[in-house]
């Protein structure tokens, strides 16, 4: 079961240009690739250190006033969940539509990853709950009584259940507590919806190189759209300039493309690319996102079982 454990500190303070959160930190062992952590029952504790997450200001609602709270005034706190086991055809369900709103993932999806870094990011480990799927091994009762269409991710929130990961971000976005992840900035928003949109055509420009040999000339373009994409604003490296959904949107994608490609077409996607592999260093700072992450050598080698096995 996940579980949240905050325990209080001084206020936080900016530990970059940027206005990360600082929290205060403990040392724990715990293992960077997910995929075969639900095999085991061991208790793992999982410490956040700084940077969690690097929100927008957001406005709190009190005594029928809005006070506009930024990250440098936010409390610290050290933050530990013990990640669950993944559920396959032996489990049993979970008490469904019980009150609890529960996530439903796998630790290797990417679309899962949105949602769940999400969910990180607005500090919801005590009011989500993650419940990891086995993809290989599915039970029964998920598609039956949860999610008919049988995928990853889906959210179980007031009695209903909802899919299609850039949805479920945004509605928790929207409907859950924490910073906003979307600027107000009306270009800002345009912006995010034209990235939002183009997310799948990116995907599948990437993916149109996997089974051919070296790559074509979509991958490449694709990559430079996201490159020029960054360029845009300036007020920070991310692509609305402050950290928002648009980053967690890509993450996950380019988390499985950056060492898939170098592997096996010796592709660099960051060759040339300043704005892309500073966006990918300052995203590997933000705890929310690391915790999600799987280790990239086996990455690697998942797409190239995936995608070379019958070539």
């Amino acid at each position: 079961m996940a579980t949240l454990k905050v325990r209080g500190g001084a206020a936080a303070s900016p530990v970059t240009s940027f206005h990360y959160l600082s929290t205060s930190y403990s040392q724990s062992v715990v293992p960077s690739y997910h995929p075969n952590f639900p095999k085991t029952h061991k208790q793992l504790s999982l410490s956040l250190q700084v940077p969690r997450c690097p929100p927008l200001p957001f406005h709190l609602h009190h005594n029928n006033r809005i006070h506009s709270i930024s990250p440098s005034t936010m409390a610290t706190g050290s933050v530990e969940e013990v990640l669950p086991p993944a559920l396959d055809s032996s489990s049993d369900p979970p008490s469904i539509f019980d009150g609890t709103t529960r996530l439903y993932i796998s630790y290797t999806c990417p679309y899962a990853q949105r949602v769940w870094i999400t969910r990180n990011c607005k500090g919801l480990q005590d009011k989500i709950k993650l419940v990891p799927i086995d993809l290989q091994n599915r039970p029964a009762w998920y598609k039956e009584r949860v999610y008919p269409a049988n995928k990853v991710p889906s959210l179980e929130h007031n009695n209903e259940v909802r899919g299609e990961s850039l949805d479920l971000i945004k509605y928790i976005d929207s409907h859950f507590e924490g910073p906003s992840l979307l600027s107000d900035d009306p270009a800002k928003k345009e912006f995010a919806d034209e990235l939002f949109a183009y997310s799948d055509s990116f995907n599948n420009a990437v993916r149109s190189s996997f089974k051919e040999e070296g790559l074509n000339k979509e991958t490449g373009a694709a990559f430079d759209f996201i490159e020029t994409a960054l360029s845009k604003f300036e007020d920070g490296p991310f692509f609305l300039g402050q950290f928002s959904l648009v980053d967690i949107a890509y993450a996950p994608l380019i988390e499985r493309f950056k060492p898939f490609l170098l592997d096996l077409k010796k592709y660099d996607i960051t060759d040339g690319r300043p704005k892309l592999a500073a966006w990918i260093e300052e995203m590997n700072k933000i705890e929310a996102y690391k915790q999600t992450k799987s280790d990239p050598k086996e990455l690697a080698e998942h797409y190239k079982k995936r995608y070379l096995a019958h070539t």
